[in-house]
């Protein structure tokens, strides 16, 4: 299952592929040839040949010679085509198959495992497809072909040939057993380390803002430490092939030398003779280099077997959230209404433990809602169900009237935007960052749209302005000013629904408030859902849905929930109690100045 699954991304590399092996048949051919017919011109030469007949025997190996180096650099040029386009579509398959993937998907595979699984795996896989199309072929066939040839020549001298098969064989059956497990180890060793990279250079500034450069480098070396120890371990059992291999030659060499010169002598060449002899040690040299190639490409299955089939799990999965049939998706969201039916909600990873529980709430297209709660409520999670970036494990989600399911998933998308927390910008240019939102945008609309989430202050003290570029990651602007690019680029995508996952957090209150306000005048059809930390940023919404513990506690205006909701008050006061003293001390001091 897994090569075929594999097989799949060869497609327009097929005629190289098929053309390899072929190549490298007809190579074989000639060079298994050549030493019968030198073995055959040393006996003329030795019978008294004249020059006229050794010169029809050399022109014959010279158009032999070039016809094998023909056909090996054509079979060399079709196997690079084929294993380089192989690799290519491999990494194309699965970044289509890792783009396909919905948040549960992704969950299961942490981002240095993919990444490993990209580059290292799929380098081992196209290292064994190369050896596969060509000294795969080449091996047996020139086995076969010289035992054949040597037997002809040979006789019963050949079956030291066969003699030292079973010695190969059970050595590369031990290597295999032992090697294997050692080598799946070491794919999920070379993951967590992977994984530790990832995460400390991603955390450079927290590293080095808490002087943890020596902790963090002794805890690399840790597990770096413990991938040297597992491939030494395996290289150690590798290596048996090489020395094996050699012994076999070397005996193979000594008993062709030893028993083919006393036959020679004993029956003064009738039986056998020098020329055979010969023929017989380049033989002996094709066979037991092809058992040798053949052992080296045992060690590159091995090797790539454990990257195929990590390979293919990536491959092989399948995406829980999918589209339904274009003739039955719906391609039109009529407005910003939202509704929860009973939902709730658990990870994949946690089935029995439910994140949203029985959630039932009804909001109006047009309208601003703030979400508030403590960490872990379950905010989040809840606004992800809208855009099916999760699908509810229970009930049902509705946007616009109509079951979220039942939409074609790029339509639902476009209608809902997300602001993130954690906001991603890519390299490239300010606006081009921007067109994310909508690629045919002009520069107008993006300097509107940077206007009303209060990023064209900033972008305009930029010398380039637009074209501004931003580095990877986005290190080369502030937090805040990463939030309002986020912003803007989420408002020129004109969405049914913007939803804002605490994503003006690194942003002061007054810029806040002017980010809102613009809200309300750019996109008043539009439903804007807000999360938000500080209640400040919700005061003014329409409806205030406080959640605690995965359910919904209370749902009001920020009167109503003052008056009636315990968590909203405790927040509210624990924000404003030191501004409330402020203001107090400031007017008592007015008092008293009067």
């Amino acid at each position: 299952m897994v090569l075929k699954k594999l097989a799949g991304s060869i497609r327009q590399y097929l005629p190289s592929t098929i053309a390899t092996p072929l190549l490298v048949l007809g190579e074989v051919v000639l060079e298994c040839t050549i030493p019968f017919y030198i073995a055959e011109l040393v006996n003329r030469i030795k019978a008294g040949a004249d020059v006229k007949e050794i010169a029809g025997f050399g022109g014959i190996l010279t158009v032999m010679a070039i016809g094998s180096l023909i056909f090996g650099m054509l079979a060399g040029m079709t196997c690079a085509t084929a294993a380089c386009g192989f690799g290519q579509n491999l990494r194309l398959d699965m970044y289509d198959a890792v783009n396909g993937f919905s948040f549960d998907n992704i969950d299961r595979f942490s981002t240095s495992s993919l990444v490993t699984r990209m580059t290292t795996d799929i380098t081992n896989v196209q290292n064994a497809f190369m050896m596969l199309t060509r000294i795969a072929v080449r091996a047996p066939f020139m086995m076969v072909f010289a035992f054949v040839m040597a037997f002809r020549l040979a006789g019963r001298m050949a079956w030291i040939f066969a003699a030292v098969v079973p010695i190969l064989a059970a050595t590369l059956i031990m290597v295999a057993s032992r090697a294997m497990p050692l080598f799946r180890r070491i794919f999920r060793k070379y993951d967590r380390m992977n994984e530790s990279i990832e995460e400390n250079i991603m955390g450079m500034r927290v590293v080095k803002s808490f002087v943890r450069e020596d902790y963090e480098e002794k805890k690399f070396d840790v597990t770096s430490e413990e991938v040297r120890k597992d491939f030494t371990r395996a290289e150690k059992i590798l290596a048996w092939n090489a020395p094996v291999m050699q012994f076999c030659l070397y005996v193979v060499m000594v008993f062709v030398l030893t028993f083919g010169s006393y036959v020679v002598i004993s029956t003064s060449g009738m039986e056998f003779d020098v020329g055979q002899i010969s023929a017989s040690l380049t033989y002996s040299f094709m066979i037991l280099s092809s058992l040798m190639m053949m052992s080296m490409i045992f060690v590159m299955i091995t090797l790539a077997s454990e990257s195929a089939a990590r390979i293919a799990e990536v491959l092989d999965e399948k995406s829980n959230i999918v589209s339904p049939d274009p003739e039955s998706a719906v391609e039109t969201v009529a407005d910003g209404s939202i509704e929860f039916r009973g939902v709730s909600f658990a990870y994949a990873q946690n089935p029995d433990n439910d994140v949203l529980t029985d959630i039932d709430l009804r909001i109006e297209t047009g309208m601003t809602v703030g979400i508030i709660g403590s960490t872990g409520s379950g905010k989040s999670s809840l606004v992800q169900l809208i855009p099916r970036l999760y699908d509810a494990t229970r009930g049902e989600v509705y946007v616009g009237n109509v079951n979220v399911k039942d939409y074609d998933l790029s339509v639902l998308r476009k209608n809902v935007a997300m602001v993130l927390q954690k906001n991603v910008l890519f390299e490239g240019t300010i606006a081009d960052n921007l067109r994310w939102g909508n690629p045919d945008a002009t520069l107008e609309e993006i300097k509107e749209a940077c206007r009303l989430s209060c990023a064209e202050e900033f972008i305009s003290s930029k010398e380039e302005g637009y074209d501004y570029m931003i580095d990877h990651g986005g290190v080369n602007i502030s937090g805040g000013q990463k939030q309002r690019l986020c912003i803007a680029r989420a408002l020129l995508t004109r969405p049914r629904i913007i939803i804002f996952d605490d994503s003006t957090s690194a942003v002061d209150t007054r810029t806040d408030a002017m980010i809102r306000k613009g809200m309300r005048e750019y996109i008043p059809e539009t439903t804007k859902i807000i999360i938000a930390q500080r209640t400040a940023s919700v005061e003014d919404a329409d409806m205030i849905v406080v959640i605690d513990g995965g359910r919904i506690v209370n749902v009001g205006n920020h009167e109503e929930l003052l008056n009636n909701s315990a968590i909203y008050r405790e927040i509210y006061t624990s924000q404003n109690s030191g501004r409330d003293k402020d203001a107090g001390q400031e007017k008592g001091g007015d008092d008293s100045g009067r």
